[in-house]
C-alpha cells in the first residue's frame, strides 16, 4: 500500500512539474539594432529618391502602438520606421514571407506578422495580438492593398474590432503625394514632392465605448487621401507607361486592352491615344477624353464592371493571357509549374490551360505588387505572374462581380 501510495505522489509530482514548452518571444534584441543601422540609410534614400518629407514621431515616448496608415507607395513602411524609434512589426502580405532563404533572412532580421490577403486569418491575429502582450509597436495598412488610382480604398471593418481587442493608442499615420510620386502601375518614380507622419492619436479612452463600425468610420476618414487633383508637378519621362496594369475599359469601346510608351497610352481596340500629364491629369490627343484624374476614370471601370452581363462570357473569353505559374507553399517558398502558362478569364471561371477552375471554388483571389496574382482554392495557392503589361486587377474585379451576382457580401469594392 506504501509502495503504492508512494508512486502516485511520484506521478502527481511528475505532474505538477512538468511544463508547457515555452513560447518562443517574438521581439528580439536584434530587432532594435536592425532597426538602428538601416533607420538613416533609409530616410537619406526615401529623402533623394521619393523626394519624401518624413515627420518624426516626437510624441512616442516609451508606449507602443497600433499605427495605421494610407498606402501609397512601394516604400510606405519605411517611411513608417523612419519615423519611430527602434522596432515596428509590420503585417506583412504573406507573398513577402514565401521566398525562400530570402524570407528566413527578413523574418530574422525583423520579424514581420504575415497576413493572408482578402481573408480572416486567425493565426496573424493571434500574431499580432502577442506582439502586443511583449511591448511592440504594430503597423499595418488597413486597406490591404496600394491604392491604384490616388484615393483611399476601401477598409476592412475587422481593423476596428482587432483595434479593440489590443487597446493600444493608434496612430493614424498619413502619407499624401505618394501616387503623384510612385503609382502603383508604374515602374517609375516620379520628380515631385510627398510626405508621410503622424496625423493623429486616438487614445484607447477615446474610442474603448465606440461602436465598431463608429471607430471604422472614424478610421476611414482620418486615412482618407485624395490625390486626383492638381497638387503638385510629378515628372518623368515614362509618366504613363504600365497604366494598362490598372486600366482595361475604354471610355469609348468598352472592354478592351491598352497599351503605353513614354507618356502616352492607346487603346487597342478604337486606336484613341492619351497623354498623362504631370498635373495627373489625362488629355486626348486631338480629342476629349472624358475623364480628367484617372481616379474617375477607375470609378467608371468598377460601375461598367458592376453592370457587365457576364453570360456574354461563357463560352467565350474575355481576355487571354501568358504567364508564368507557380503553386505558392505559404510561408516557404513558390513551385514554378509552367513558366509560359495559358490562362483565360471567361464570366464564371478561370482557365488555366485544361484545367477549369470555377468562380464557385475559390475562395479569393486578389493582387499582389504590380502585377502578380493570387488564387486561393482551399488549400491550394496558385500565383500568376504576367509579362510588364499584365493586367491582374482585371481578375479580381471580374470574380468579385460574380460574387455580387450571387448575393455575398462585401462585394462593391470589386476586392480592392
Amino acid at each position: 500500500m506504501a509502495c503504492v501510495s508512494q508512486r502516485r505522489a511520484i506521478g502527481l509530482f511528475g505532474i505538477f512539474m512538468r511544463q508547457e514548452p515555452k513560447q518562443e518571444k517574438w521581439i528580439r534584441p536584434r530587432h532594435r539594432i536592425v532597426t538602428a543601422i538601416v533607420r538613416w540609410p533609409l530616410y537619406l534614400y526615401a529623402r533623394l529618391v521619393f523626394g519624401a518629407r518624413i515627420r518624426p514621431f516626437r510624441e512616442q515616448g516609451d508606449r507602443a502602438y497600433l499605427v495605421l496608415m494610407n498606402h501609397q507607395t512601394v516604400f510606405d513602411q519605411f517611411f513608417v520606421g523612419i519615423s519611430f524609434r527602434g522596432p515596428v512589426y509590420y503585417v506583412s502580405t504573406e507573398d513577402i514571407l514565401s521566398n525562400g532563404w530570402i524570407s528566413r533572412l527578413i523574418r530574422f532580421l525583423v520579424a514581420p506578422v504575415p497576413i493572408r490577403k482578402q481573408t480572416t486569418d486567425y493565426r496573424a491575429v493571434r500574431q499580432i495580438m502577442d506582439v502586443a502582450k511583449e511591448g511592440g509597436t504594430i503597423a499595418m495598412a488597413p486597406e490591404g492593398n496600394r491604392t491604384y488610382h490616388g484615393r483611399t480604398v476601401y477598409i476592412n471593418p475587422a481593423v476596428s474590432r482587432l483595434a479593440k481587442r489590443l487597446a493600444l493608442p493608434i496612430v493614424i499615420y498619413r502619407i499624401e503625394g505618394g501616387y503623384g510620386v510612385n503609382p502603383r502601375w508604374s515602374n517609375d518614380v516620379r520628380r515631385g514632392s510627398m510626405t508621410a507622419g503622424a496625423a493623429r492619436v486616438i487614445e484607447p479612452e477615446e474610442y474603448k465605448d465606440m461602436d465598431p463600425a463608429d471607430l471604422t468610420a472614424l478610421i476611414r476618414k482620418e486615412l482618407w487621401v485624395d490625390e486626383a487633383k492638381t497638387d503638385g508637378s510629378y515628372r518623368s519621362k515614362r509618366a504613363a507607361e504600365y497604366l494598362e496594369r490598372a486600366m482595361y475599359v475604354c471610355p469609348f469601346c468598352g472592354l478592351s486592352a491598352f497599351e503605353s510608351h513614354g507618356t502616352k497610352f492607346t487603346c487597342k481596340k478604337c486606336g484613341r491615344t492619351a497623354t498623362y500629364l504631370p498635373t495627373k491629369e489625362i488629355e486626348g490627343d486631338g480629342f476629349h477624353f472624358p475623364y480628367r484624374f484617372l481616379a474617375d476614370w477607375y470609378d467608371a471601370q468598377a460601375d461598367y464592371i458592376r453592370t457587365l452581363d457576364l453570360t456574354q462570357y461563357l463560352e467565350k473569353p474575355m481576355y487571354t493571357d501568358t504567364v508564368r505559374l507557380s503553386r505558392v507553399h505559404l510561408y516557404e517558398r513558390k513551385e514554378l509549374l509552367k513558366k509560359d502558362a495559358k490562362v483565360q478569364l471567361f464570366g464564371d471561371r478561370i482557365m488555366l490551360g485544361a484545367r477549369r477552375i470555377p468562380f464557385d471554388e475559390i475562395g479569393t483571389v486578389t493582387v499582389l505588387g504590380r502585377n502578380k496574382l493570387n488564387i486561393y482554392c482551399g488549400e491550394e495557392v496558385l500565383q500568376l505572374k504576367g509579362d510588364v503589361r499584365f493586367n491582374a486587377l482585371k481578375y479580381v474585379q471580374i470574380f468579385y462581380h460574380h460574387k455580387g451576382e450571387k448575393g455575398e457580401d462585401n462585394v462593391e469594392f470589386l476586392g480592392l
